[in-house]
């Protein structure tokens, strides 16, 4: 498992880190997004306090992570109720 030493910036700070080579693009990609998001707050809400726009950013990532957790179990759940029908009627058939 190779790792990488790389450095993101995330607002006005850079942070080290230690990386699979594997994991660099979407590390580097998670960065971006972050400061994106930072950008569209502050513009939207004319904020320059970075901490609340770091509060601002985090709780709005956790909410939609949120969603698709919910997604993905309700996705799962229509897909094992699909799977129980389709065993049933092939239980009886055989």
């Amino acid at each position: 498992m190779e790792t990488l030493s790389i450095r993101i910036k995330i607002g006005d700070r850079e942070y080290p880190m230690k990386v699979k080579a594997q994991d660099e693009a979407k590390i580097r990609r998670a960065g971006k997004l972050i400061n994106e998001k930072l950008k569209r707050y502050r513009e939207e809400f004319g904020l320059d306090d970075r901490q609340d726009l770091l509060a601002m950013v985090a709780f709005d990532s956790m909410v939609e992570a949120m969603d698709l957790n919910e997604s993905n179990a309700q996705g799962s759940e229509q897909v094992k109720a699909t799977l129980t029908q389709i065993n049933a009627e092939l239980s009886s058939i055989l």
